[in-house]
């Protein structure tokens, strides 16, 4: 049974097609590559999986249950497991490190405007687990000794893992990475991609965007590829490399 099997999914902005009936499977444990080449409706995909954007036809199925998620406001569908990052860093730069981890660890309590007013007995032991685990958080990501640093103190590499971390706090059974080594140099893109592997090893699955492909292809199980809204390819990383409609729209004849 696929943790998010998405059926054939469709996103029109007027008469500009994001999507045209796209279907994908995310097994558990899986790390699955999404590439394409710009303006592929990669990133209009994660919008549509984490309710920023309504889908026009199709069905978005998640978790043993296959809940629909098409419906759902983003609030829940993050409470139901769907965590994601972004291509541009959505970090608070003038908060601490442990700051910005615990902002993700809210969706995830029961304490609610009163309890923060009058902090109440739940407010304080829900603040007690945030930092606590927040911590643990910051040491899985290799930022153990920053904890009190501003977020903008960092470097660019790691703000991309403090962002990551700060989705991993919300408990994802699923962890949406978009573009996730963009702008980086070699040593930071190895960073995370041993990163990833070290999430998938908890037992998260990741669906990944990325352009590089030197780091896609040994670090995916499976890479789908999309072009002008379009699944053109599907498979194993050695698979999608030889398909000539890849080649063709995306990798280049050098690949």
């Amino acid at each position: 049974m696929p943790l998010l099997d998405v059926k054939s999914v469709s996103k029109s902005f007027g008469g500009v097609h994001a999507l045209r009936h796209v279907s994908l499977r995310v097994e558990n444990g899986m790390i699955v590559g999404l590439i394409g080449p710009n303006g592929a409706g990669k990133t209009s995909f994660f919008n549509c999986m984490t309710g920023l954007m309504l889908i026009d036809e199709g069905e978005i199925l998640f978790g043993e249950n296959h809940q629909k998620l098409q419906d759902l406001p983003p609030h829940l569908i993050l409470t139901k497991g769907v965590a994601r990052t972004f291509q541009n860093l959505r970090i608070f730069k003038h908060m601490t490190l442990l700051e910005n981890v615990a902002v993700g660890f809210h969706a995830r309590t029961d304490s609610g405007f009163w309890d923060a007013l009058f902090r109440t007995k739940r407010y304080r032991s829900d603040e007690k687990m945030i930092l606590g685990k927040s911590r643990e958080l910051l040491k899985f990501i290799g930022l153990k000794n920053q904890n009190q640093d501003l977020a903008g103190n960092l470097s660019y590499g790691e703000q991309k893992r403090l962002e990551i971390a700060r989705a991993l706090a919300s408990s994802p059974k699923i962890l949406l990475l978009d573009e996730p080594v963009a702008g980086m140099n070699p040593v930071e893109k190895e960073e995370i991609a041993l990163l990833i592997r070290k999430i998938r090893e908890t037992g998260i699955s990741i669906l990944l965007i990325e352009h590089d492909m030197k780091m896609v292809m040994p670090l995916c199980d499976k890479v789908v590829v999309l072009d002008e809204g379009k699944k053109i390819a599907e498979g194993s990383p050695e698979q999608v490399r030889k398909d000539p409609r890849v080649i063709k729209a995306y990798l280049g004849e050098s690949c």
